[in-house]
């Protein structure tokens, strides 16, 4: 069996108030991919695959960014509903599901986290890399880490980054998609290391973070992060990080090494999983194939990625442990009996 841990889909309910709040391009994208919202096509591609069911949780653009504060928890709240009424009726196709986060709240979502996760079944949480362009290692964010420390639920991290914000600082906009092929894989690494240095992961032993796409740029800069960071400070001569660095329970690399579980969607790239694999700890990795985001708008990415973990030379013992047992592992559910 292999439990595909990220996936994206729209409830419907959820998906006409996303239209309804106009965000720019929405209507584009689910034209062009009705597999992010089609139920029955959805259904039917999951079951191309024998053997495979999904984790679903929603797709950006984030709550955040088209629905005022005030209005946030009520909107995850329709999201949330919505995705555990599919699990509830659809179990063949879709294992289980992650919940949507509302960080504008006033509470930071802590208390939809606990309703999602308590009375819905949740998996976990989504959050995005940054809020409107706010680091989340902020004071006004910590009641959700505070919450999920305290549910023992993992934090699904999506990166977010637009084209509004620019490759170089004399222009207006980031060009060719810069924002989204190298951007977000920036993203994610960034917001692991404001995770880090910022101590969270220091006050909340409980945390459980899952990071998309491998963490992004990660495995491929350990040499800066490991011997690198090990140097913290001596670039800096208007802060004192020598004290910071000397300060944290672990080295920098550590933290990125095994606090963080990584998922396996990237995009059908053998050399990015091999890569991935070699930088995590073996019970750190989850299957995933951000489905359906492909070319193919749908079994494009899942087709890969099997392919791809298939041919590695894995124990049985290693490839069970991808597929689904250290999902099972960091959520406590059982998916396969």
């Amino acid at each position: 069996m292999r439990i595909d841990a990220y996936t994206h889909f729209f409830p419907q309910k959820y998906f006409e108030r996303l239209l309804a709040g106009g965000v720019r391009d929405i209507g584009k994208r689910v034209t062009e991919l009705p597999a992010l919202h089609d139920l029955d096509l959805r259904r039917k591609i999951v079951d191309s695959f024998p053997d495979y069911r999904q984790i679903i949780s929603l797709a950006l653009p984030p709550i955040s960014a088209f629905n005022a504060p005030e209005k946030a928890e009520e909107v995850a709240r329709i999201a949330n509903d919505g995705l555990a009424e599919l699990c509830t009726r659809y179990p063949d196709q879709f294992a289980g599901f992650v919940a949507e986060a509302p960080l504008t709240a006033p509470d930071a979502g802590a208390r939809e986290a606990e309703r999602a996760v308590r009375e819905l079944g949740a998996c976990g949480l989504q959050i995005v890399t940054n809020i409107n362009g706010r680091p989340l290692d902020r004071p006004e964010f910590e009641p959700f880490f505070a919450a999920m420390d305290r549910l023992g639920k993992p934090v699904w991290v999506h990166p977010t980054r637009g084209a509004n914000q620019p490759d170089y600082l004399d222009e207006a906009k980031s060009l060719y998609e810069i924002w989204w092929t190298f951007g977000w894989s920036y993203e994610t690494a960034a917001f692991m290391a404001r995770m880090v240095f910022s101590k969270t992961l220091d006050r909340y032993p409980n945390l459980k973070i899952v990071v998309h796409h491998f963490g992004g740029i990660v495995p491929m800069l350990e040499g800066r992060i490991g011997p690198g960071w090990d140097q913290l400070g001596a670039r800096t001569s208007d802060e004192d990080y020598v004290s910071l660095r000397q300060s944290l329970k672990k080295r920098p690399l550590d933290y990125f090494k095994q606090d963080f579980y990584a998922d396996t969607a990237v995009f059908g790239a053998d050399a990015a999983t091999l890569c991935g694999l070699a930088f995590y700890r073996p019970d750190k990795v989850v299957f995933a194939s951000d489905c359906p985001f492909d070319p193919e708008k749908g079994p494009g990415y899942i087709r890969e990625t099997i392919r791809i973990l298939d041919a590695l030379e894995l124990t049985q013992e290693q490839r069970e442990r991808i597929y689904f047992r250290n999902l099972e592992a960091m959520t406590g559910k059982t998916f396969v009996k």
